[in-house]
């Protein structure tokens, strides 16, 4: 009797006591679900950090979407179809003069420059911005960043987008490329890969970057309903914990490094595309190294709308940015 017992009892024991660290290997992780604007190298941080794992140390599993446009996301944010979204901080400006009784909140800064080139169906030896007059080109959606800081720069380079050129703006976001490639436009303005693609191609070059032309701006944020940041507060500070610690591997590491990282998001791009992509991004100081998203910014942001006609009312930094979670997050 004695010699059945205890294999029993220590059979009994060691299942005691792994399921408890079975538990502990499977602990649940918090789920975000995270709709992004577009696919874009522009947006290498993101990705990079899923990659990396920067999420997972933080507990939180990402569901990531791609709604693909600004108003899309505002939707699913507002009728509570994602957590948080990734888009231009326009947008939250406009929900807000709205009088959305449930703002949308900046609160974590992704892209500090726009992040789209000037693409030639021809080859320009050197180019100059007033070669764009009398010309056809093929813009971005009316109200949105792209199509702002290109107008904000056009005029800038003393072009009127209106009188100036035959400028197409009635093109979906997603098939602006593929018009561009079917024969409309003599220039167009694109986000990587595919301006990069493009030129690999021979179907166009680049010519110029919105980027530096533009200077700083919030581009391209973080942000959440303000109803969601407080009751999930913590939540939200882990996300921006994992945010700046991708923000600080991709600003201490090689474009190459980082094209691999990003890759799985990019399946059908080569490696080499999307490293000549990183680098463009990180030499023209696309990517921010933080998520603060600064007063100096902001009213930049509105300047570059008020300019397009696009400002519905001018709106303080502070009541649509919350810097509190970045600064804690780094310090």
């Amino acid at each position: 009797m004695k010699k059945w017992i205890k294999p029993y009892v220590v059979f009994f024991l060691a299942i005691v006591l792994i399921i408890p660290l079975a538990a502990c290997g499977q602990e649940k992780k918090e789920t975000i679900r995270l709709a992004e604007v577009t696919r874009s190298i522009f947006y290498a941080p993101l990705y990079a950090a899923l990659t990396e794992g920067f999420f997972e140390d933080e507990g939180l599993k990402i569901e990531l979407t791609t709604v693909w446009g600004g108003d899309k996301v505002m939707t699913s944010l507002i009728s509570d179809g994602s957590d948080i979204g990734l888009v231009g901080s326009e947008t939250s400006i406009y929900v807000y003069a709205r009088g959305a009784s449930d703002p949308v909140i900046n609160f974590g800064q992704l892209t500090q420059t726009d992040g789209t080139f000037l693409v030639s169906r021809d080859e320009v030896d050197d180019f100059q911005w007033e070669q764009l007059k009398d010309s056809t080109f093929l813009g971005q959606r009316k109200g949105g960043m792209p199509q702002m800081v290109g107008e904000f720069v056009l005029k800038k380079h003393g072009i009127d987008p209106q009188n100036d050129l035959n400028l197409i703006q009635n093109i979906d976001f997603a098939n602006i490329s593929s018009a561009f490639a079917s024969g409309t436009g003599d220039y167009v303005q694109l986000f990587e890969p595919q301006a990069s693609i493009f030129e690999k191609e021979g179907r166009g070059h680049i010519v110029a970057s919105f980027g530096t032309e533009s200077g700083h701006v919030p581009y391209t944020t973080f942000m959440a309903k303000q109803s969601y940041m407080e009751e999930n507060s913590e939540t939200v500070e882990k996300f921006t914990r994992a945010l700046y610690k991708a923000q600080q591997w991709v600003s201490e590491s090689d474009s190459a490094v980082i094209a691999e990282a990003i890759q799985p998001f990019f399946e059908d791009t080569e490696l080499e595309i999307l490293e000549m992509a990183v680098d463009r991004y990180k030499t023209q100081g696309s990517f921010a190294t933080d998520p603060i998203l600064d007063e100096e910014e902001w009213n930049n942001l509105q300047v570059i709308m008020e300019e397009a006609g696009e400002l519905p009312k001018e709106v303080s930094h502070e009541e649509l940015v919350n810097t509190t979670i970045a600064e804690k997050v780094m310090n």
